[in-house]
């Protein structure tokens, strides 16, 4: 039953999840203790170590890179467009097995030439740093938080699934200044909430032994299963290169650090109507569809009982409407950010545009 758990909670954290076989076993390393060397043992010997054998990551985007030190010693790094003057816009990937700024390309591509744009790979994730951390949702606030303060002016920002919940965070309780913020098929709006895996339960055991957690997650993210889950946030097919990255930053070592943690749900923020989102003063924009694993039930409450907050659905999607609805996502972002000559956007804005752009 333990080792079933995991799976079950990969399916329902929407990581990847399918059945799969381990290498052909070979010697086992002396340096494992005598008692473990078993032919399973063996198996996930090979997978750990393939982790000391992975490749320099290949950049996600073919653009200028960045690096910021944060406190405690980790580097963030990114891509940065090709213009330096104007409001920045932060593109903000999501949380999960393999993530990276790759999964923002089309924006990125987009408005690169446009106005400056960033596109940070998180620690934990692509090029920045993979430390083994205590990684949470306060953490992540407060790293987000350090690079935006250092940025000219506020930015428009736009985040992708569950990062979302941790941009509201650094806006509450980091004191960010942002211009807006967008949100693409985010979390915490819908009527089910995420109960992290209590600490000491036989699961969090499981996956903090470094002879489960890690294999699990080398063995969960081989190509098969990234391309099936990939697929289930695409309506038409999936593009392969997406598939390839993936599974090419989930070969690098420390990938398994913030997915193990995002397995057992703790980068959640539980109730986060009211303890994030209906707190937030700034302009917010709810870019959604369908999801196959997030629901949001409870928008309503955010559109309808506060002036800041307008929404807009772009169908057909299943996650990622800015890959398959580009240009409809594209309109609705700068129609939400318009009048461009203003350094705000009122709430009347937000309505206004908002409304239009449902009637048009």
């Amino acid at each position: 039953m333990l080792i079933k758990a995991p799976c079950e909670y990969l399916s329902r954290a929407g990581i990847f999840a399918l059945p799969v076989k381990t290498a052909v076993p070979r010697l086992c390393s002396t340096d494992y203790p005598f008692s473990c060397q078993t032919i399973y043992t063996i198996k996930l010997s090979i997978v750990m170590d393939g982790y000391n054998m992975a490749q320099p990551l290949t950049p996600a985007l073919d653009a200028e890179q960045f690096a910021f030190s944060l406190n405690g010693g980790v580097t963030l790094r990114g891509y940065r467009g090709e213009v330096d003057e104007g409001t920045p816009l932060v593109l903000l990937h999501s949380i999960n097995a393999a993530p990276s700024a790759m999964e923002m390309r089309p924006l990125f591509e987009y408005f690169r030439d446009k106005r400056p744009v960033w596109a940070p790979d998180l620690p934990g994730f692509g090029l920045s740093d993979r430390p083994d951390a205590r990684y949470s949702s306060g953490l992540y606030a407060r790293w987000l938080a350090e690079w935006l303060d250092r940025l000219p002016k506020p930015a428009d920002v736009v985040a992708l699934s569950l990062t979302g919940e941790f941009m509201a965070r650094a806006i509450l309780e980091q004191g960010t200044q942002v211009r807006s913020l967008s949100l693409i098929s985010p979390t915490g709006m819908g009527i089910r909430t995420p109960q992290p895996v209590p600490s000491g339960s036989p699961i969090d055991r499981l996956l903090g032994s470094r002879w489960v957690g890690p294999p699990l997650f080398r063995a969960l993210t081989i190509q098969p299963s990234i391309r099936w889950f990939l697929g289930q946030a695409f309506v038409g097919a999936t593009p392969e290169y997406l598939v390839q990255y993936a599974s090419e930053t989930a070969r690098q070592p420390g990938a398994h650090h913030v997915p193990l943690t995002f397995l057992k749900f703790g980068l959640f923020t539980e109730q986060a109507i009211s303890r994030l989102y209906s707190r937030l003063q700034n302009p917010c924009l709810v870019l959604f569809d369908r999801d196959p694993n997030i629901g949001f039930e409870r928008l309503p409450e955010l559109t309808e009982g506060y002036g800041n907050w307008a929404a807009k659905q772009l169908s057909p999607s299943l996650g990622l409407p800015h890959w398959e609805l580009t240009s409809e996502t594209i309109n609705a972002l700068e129609d939400f950010w318009v009048p461009p000559e203003r350094s705000t956007i009122g709430s009347a804005d937000i309505a206004e545009n908002s409304t239009r752009r449902q009637s048009a």
